[in-house]
């Protein structure tokens, strides 16, 4: 597959991750689509290692996209839990 079908299933797959897992997060919606391109590739390497699998086969392979949201899923909670809320705390 072609970078940019990577990129479309990625973007896709990180609103999908959204759409399993809501509530707010630091970076928005474009944090978490960027999320879920680098999700797609964690799931694809992760089925390859693990199941010994390619789950990179194709665009409209079940396989493929089922990798790219669990990597996604994946990414966005270890997301979550590294910023956590910092964002509003103040010192008094």
């Amino acid at each position: 597959m072609g970078i940019l079908a990577w990129i479309l299933i990625g973007l896709l797959a990180g609103f999908i991750a959204k759409a399993l897992m809501p509530g707010k997060d630091p970076g928005g919606v474009i944090i978490t689509m960027l999320i879920g391109v680098a999700g797609g590739l964690l799931g694809g390497f992760l089925g390859k290692v693990i199941f010994g699998v390619d789950s990179i086969d194709g665009f409209f392979d079940l396989s493929t996209w089922i990798a790219a949201i669990i990597g996604s899923v994946i990414l966005l909670a270890v997301y979550r839990l590294v910023t956590g809320n910092k964002r509003h705390h103040s010192h008094a």
